[in-house]
């Protein structure tokens, strides 16, 4: 049996001597490899914290003391430390999460994978310990240098260096990278920390001395390891950067050096108060593939070969993001008013092929959503068009930026929100539900949803030539669908992408739903049913050819994939009202729930978004048959009744 059979919980890391650590880290990276190379996931940043997450556990008592991942996708090697060995169905239904999950674990605290809140929740669960007589109890704060470019993580250090009567310890996971490397001036001075040749010529001649005096030298370089790194790190400056926090700083520590983890993790633990522990670690460490991959060093993976780290099969069609990707260049090219903006998310969004021709006019500004859209608001001011580019789940972190700060003053910024809808594996805090129901109470707001590739370049062309109000570009995660072309489009925008003769139903799709309101068109037909499918590319405002279009038809049916409570379809059942028009609205999307990971395609079949049963609920709609799911289709006037009849017989 190998070790990392033996490993159920932290506490069976024990009795383990160094060759047996060493032994056993070296099983869990050959593990990571072999089965995240199965099913996709988080893979360089779990590799580069082996030793830092075995040696957190080993000096610390979990679930006892709490540990807290910020982001939490770099705790695969946590859950291997706390009994999860079954990674075969790693963020599929049934299987296990890609971010702690207390449903998992009691060694699992904060599920969100949103960056930089860890040293707040930190805060607040360390001054609970110490208020309610749990003051034997300590909190680590596992936090990337990544996340440290967010404004929240100096918010909560500024009040954790308020109070020193706490058990708190900072873990600051310094690998130079969040998604790509870290930007800013944050990184720059870590960056420097990192290869400063000061520190790194005083610790490796410390060591030489030591080590030549045997045993007893060794064991008393050991002793005086944590000291040294103090003295190291006041030698060359790197306490500059929490200077003004009153906190102690140790570091930077090896983070590859079991020996010097825990001995850096003891001596903060002694403390009794907080302490920030500074490790650098490699992204990807052990594994030559990942630390070779110059883009993001195997941040996350879908399927690959362990051997060689390519991917085991190449996409048939391009992403949503690979067409935004070339079409913001090719706009750029003729605009040259036209800038980027993302949240150290460069890759991900597609901004990285409009950096590489236009440096100058691209602004990583780190893990910074608000900053990212007041920015924007002020280059707008300035005269220029920011396109900021985010996960859409991330702009729920920028609402009242957006609300205050752009559309009060009238600002021409467009915003580009990449994995709307359901994301699928990676859970709910990565789901992309919320944006259409938050987004459109801003007022003036313009909200686009293309259905295919063509219409993405085309809406998104419209949005950068609009000035004078915030507008808004939502896509899905994963490859553009076939092209749907349409029938016809309306004076303002509209495309009806079938036309029924007979107007029973009237289906109202956003985005890539058009491919699923066809299908329902296609079975409602068979019945004799007739269904009218738009697709009204601009979502927000309603357009109002689709009131008027509603008029005419004896039920309305909205099919959009975020939450229904505030959505598009309840949007254009108020509209309707005010309008006069008196056709029911029956409004078909998400649940206002945390939906869990999982396939795509299976969510949305499990919260009823299938072809099968939205047809199937429409009939009993229209022909009201008994348990009928309400809103009731309009009745047809007595004459049409007859009409239909004859034609249908």
């Amino acid at each position: 049996m190998s070790l990392l059979e033996g490993i159920r919980g932290p506490r069976d890391l024990d009795p383990l001597g160094k060759e047996q650590l060493t032994q056993l880290a070296g099983e869990i990276r050959k593990f990571l490899v072999t089965e995240v190379s199965k099913t996709g996931g988080h893979l360089g940043p779990n590799l580069g914290v082996v030793e830092l997450t075995m040696a957190i556990h080993r000096v610390f008592d979990s679930p006892h003391d709490s540990i807290v991942f910020d982001t939490g996708h770099q705790s695969y090697v946590h859950k291997l430390l706390t009994g999860r060995h079954d990674f075969s169905r790693l963020r599929m239904k049934g299987g296990l999460a890609g971010y702690p999950q207390r449903s998992e674990s009691i060694h699992d605290i904060v599920e969100s994978s949103h960056a930089s809140s860890s040293l707040s929740w930190a805060d607040g669960i360390s001054r609970a310990f110490a208020m309610t007589g749990q003051g034997d109890r300590h909190v680590v704060a596992v936090v990337g240098d990544g996340a440290l470019t967010g404004g929240m993580t100096w918010e909560a250090l500024n009040n954790i260096s308020d109070d020193n009567s706490r058990r708190l310890v900072i873990v600051v996971n310094d690998n130079g990278r969040s998604y790509a490397p870290t930007i800013g001036g944050m990184a720059r001075f870590l960056n420097d920390v990192r290869t400063r040749r000061s520190y790194r010529k005083l610790y490796r001649t410390s060591r030489r001395v030591f080590d030549r005096l045997g045993p007893v030298g060794r064991a008393v370089y050991r002793g005086t390891r944590g000291a040294a790194h103090g003295f190291l790190s006041r030698f060359t400056n790197n306490e500059a950067l929490y200077s003004n926090l009153d906190i102690k700083y140790l570091g930077p520590i090896h983070g590859h050096d079991l020996t010097a983890l825990e001995e850096a993790l003891r001596q903060a633990k002694g403390y009794e108060a907080p302490v920030i522990v500074h490790v650098i670690t490699e992204k990807g460490h052990g594994y030559g593939p990942a630390v070779d991959d110059a883009a993001d060093q195997f941040h996350a993976v879908g399927q690959i070969d362990p051997e060689t780290g390519e991917p085991v099969e190449a996409a048939s069609r391009p992403s949503w993001t690979s067409v935004f990707a070339d079409e913001i260049v090719e706009l750029a090219d003729k605009n040259p008013r036209l800038v980027g903006i993302t949240a150290a998310m460069l890759r991900p969004t597609g901004l990285n092929r409009f950096a590489e021709k236009y440096p100058e006019r691209v602004f990583d500004v780190g893990i910074a959503e608000q900053h990212a859209v007041t920015s924007a608001a002020g280059m707008a001011f300035g005269g220029l068009h920011p396109v900021v580019a985010l996960y859409a789940t991330f702009v729920n972190r920028a609402f009242d930026q957006m609300l205050m700060d752009v559309a009060l003053h009238q600002a021409g910024v467009t915003f580009v929100l990449d994995r709307a809808g359901i994301t699928g594996p990676d859970g709910p805090s990565h789901h992309g539900i919320w944006d259409l129901a938050i987004l459109q109470v801003v007022p003036h707001i313009r909200i686009a949803a293309p259905r295919d590739s063509t219409r993405l370049r085309e809406e998104l062309g419209e949005a950068v030539v609009v000035d004078d109000a915030p507008t808004v570009l939502r896509f899905s995660k994963g490859t553009v669908g076939a092209e749907i072309d349409a029938q016809r489009r309306t004076a303002d925008g509209v495309d009806v992408l079938r036309e029924a003769a007979h107007r029973d139903v009237l289906i109202v799709t956003v985005g890539p739903m058009a491919k699923l309101g066809l299908q329902v068109a296609e079975r409602l037909a068979a019945q004799g049913i007739g269904a009218t499918v738009v697709d009204p590319r601009w979502v927000i405002p309603v357009p109002a050819s689709v009131i008027e279009m509603a008029r005419d038809y004896r039920l309305v049916i909205s099919i959009e994939d975020g939450i229904r409570v505030g959505g598009i379809g309840t949007r254009i059942r108020q509209e309707l009202r005010a309008a006069g028009v008196d056709t029911a609205v029956d409004e078909l999307g998400l649940p206002d729930e945390f939906i869990p990971h999982g396939d795509r395609n299976d969510i949305l079949d499990e919260v009823g978004l299938s072809e099968q049963r939205i047809a199937r609920d429409v009939v009993s709609q229209v022909l009201g048959t008994e348990g009928t799911r309400i809103p009731f289709a309009r009745p047809l006037p007595a004459e049409s009744v007859d009409v239909e009849e004859r034609e249908r017989s």
